[in-house]
């Protein structure tokens, strides 16, 4: 087990903003062995970090931001102070208060950062959600959240999908447009900007701050309808390591997190931890993903520190990154799945740059990774961060031994960790199934090598279970993306009568590549030559695409 003993540290503060909230603590080598938090029962992310910087420094940069149409707009400390302060005034006009669910649709849309601070110096609940959401979508999540107030990017068709949904939701009562305007809806760009450039604190029962609720995800619902993770107004500070010794921003630098604001990747790399550490932070508002775009930007706009999912890295690597310029990038992470290591080697051929992975839930944090200072090892998640109590726990409930696969928990009997989810809304049996006897169980299985390095399996409910053997999907789909022509692969189990479960393997070809007999003959003896037996797939599936979630995530149940 990996338990920090936080009363032999010696916490030193952090510096700037952060160091009225944060102390932090070193090994012998230089590597983050603790961190303790400050004042977190009355913490309020946008007062006491955002309004603080905007005080002591307000012309600092807070948002490079780029449009869609490539028009270049800079934010400072002062501007979102003041913009998100007229948005708070402009909410309360509309009777937004404290408690009330309000959803954000909002892409990359500059609006998003006025939004949500608004929302956390009110006290009303932020629900990030994305553009790719349809009527019935909307009508779950409306419902299953008790969304009372929507604001929406005029952008494509989703604000047709929720205003058709709002007609079967009547407690949606309150509908902002941000774009062109729209009958039947508030429109933002033309009414904040009327009210007060600022919003005083509140005190007493109209505080928000520590364990009230501020923020409600939903999550990927790979197997079934996304559950609601609820998180506090502590949730921030647990990402004050995900941005300093994971991401490594520089507050002199320009840190860029590809993720789209209506997931939680984004408040993991376009907010929280970053201006705590007070770096500027890159947005692109593009539409479509294209890899060139984005090469071209982190060049032209000289980014520092970058991090996106291995999807996206292994478009990237397609490209010759010979010819851009990168000597501004100085780190650069990963996460949203887990790393294939042939996606990691070809990267640092190409670039010279170490991909950092890290692992975390829309329930938490960061809570696995590798931080600044240690040695990545290609296709492992790292050490768990000092902030969570880490175990791997057997089925029978025992600590796993040094190579054995079991379940990621977070022991939680001792203290329960800044950045960990207070429940599920709603849904007491769903909290209880996850969180319980002292433990909040991940659903993830992983091994612990003798370093000390986990080394991410499967989802419990993707694990195979074959003549015997338990074996986790991700290996053999590493081993199957180390082939040149295979852009992405899922292994799942299929019904076999002699062993139980039979390996299959579903695999999408990168385009020029045609699929044949041939083609899986040869993927077969490639996996025979590189795999133990039991491990072999008996099935190949070659397919145009994925099933995958609203998240990007691959739909292994759906396969199945």
């Amino acid at each position: 087990m990996t338990k920090i003993n936080h009363t032999n540290l010696q916490y030193m503060p952090e510096q700037g903003i952060a160091g009225k909230f944060v102390d932090t603590a070193f090994d012998g080598d230089g590597i983050l062995a603790g961190i303790r938090f400050h004042h977190e029962n009355t913490f309020n992310f946008a007062f006491d970090i955002v309004d603080a910087i905007a005080e002591k420094t307000p012309d600092k940069h807070a948002m490079l931001h780029i449009s869609n149409n490539k028009e270049e707009k800079i934010f400072t400390f002062g501007d979102i102070s003041r913009r998100s302060a007229q948005t708070a005034h402009y909410f309360k006009s509309l009777g937004i208060k404290k408690g009330d669910k309000v959803m954000l649709v909002l892409k990359r849309h500059y609006q998003f950062w006025y939004a949500i601070l608004a929302l956390h110096k009110i006290g009303a609940i932020a629900i990030p959600a994305t553009n790719l959401l349809v009527k019935k979508d909307f009508v779950y999540r409306f419902n299953a959240a008790d969304i009372s107030a929507i604001v929406c990017t005029s952008d494509g068709n989703v604000s047709e999908y929720a205003q058709e949904a709002a007609l079967e939701c009547p407690q949606l009562k309150t509908k902002i447009i941000v774009g062109q305007s729209k009958e039947g809806w508030h429109h933002f760009n033309e009414e904040f900007s009327q009210f007060p450039e600022v919003f005083n604190r509140p005190f007493g029962t109209e505080a928000a701050c520590g364990d009230d609720p501020m923020l409600m995800f939903f999550t990927s619902g790979t197997t079934a309808y996304p559950k609601i993770a609820t998180h506090t107004y502590k949730y921030p500070l647990g990402h004050f390591i995900t941005a300093k010794y994971w991401h490594n921003v520089d507050p002199d630098g320009i840190h860029g997190t590809i993720s789209d604001t209506g997931w939680g990747k984004a408040l993991w790399g376009k907010l929280y931890g970053q201006w705590m550490c007070e770096a500027c932070i890159f947005t692109y508002d593009f539409n479509n993903f294209e890899p060139k775009d984005i090469m071209a930007l982190l060049e032209k706009y000289h980014v520092t520190t970058f991090c996106a999912p291995p999807t996206m890295y292994r478009f990237l690597i397609k490209l010759d990154l010979s010819k851009y310029d990168l000597s501004s990038l100085k780190y650069v992470t990963v996460a949203g799945e887990a790393l294939n290591p042939e996606v990691f080697y070809q990267f640092y051929q190409a670039t010279g740059l170490k991909l950092m992975e890290g692992f975390g839930q829309t329930e938490t944090t960061l809570i696995i990774a590798n931080l600044k200072g240690m040695e990545p090892k290609p296709g492992s998640m790292g050490k768990p961060t000092p902030l969570y109590d880490i175990d791997i726990l057997l089925p029978d409930g025992t600590s796993a031994k040094t190579g054995e696969t079991g379940e990621i928990v977070i022991r939680t009997k001792d203290r329960t960790p800044d950045g960990l989810f207070s429940g599920y809304y709603n849904d007491p049996e769903k909290t209880a199934a996850a969180w319980h006897d002292g433990y909040y169980h991940t659903g993830d299985t992983a091994y612990r090598d003798e370093d000390g390095y986990f080394w991410y399996v499967g989802r419990v409910d993707d694990m195979i279970k074959s003549a015997g053997y338990r074996i986790g999907p991700f290996e053999i789909e590493n081993v199957i993306m180390e082939l040149p022509y295979v852009l992405e692969c899922a292994v799942t189990a299929q019904p076999d009568e002699t062993r139980g479960q039979t390996i299959k393997a579903t695999i999408v070809l990168t385009e020029g590549t045609e699929a044949s007999p041939k083609l899986k003959h040869e993927i077969l003896a490639y996996v025979r030559k590189n795999m133990a037996s039991y491990k072999w797939p008996k099935i190949i599936e070659f397919v145009k695409e994925l099933p995958k979630t609203i998240s990007g995530k691959i739909r292994r149940v759906e396969i199945r």
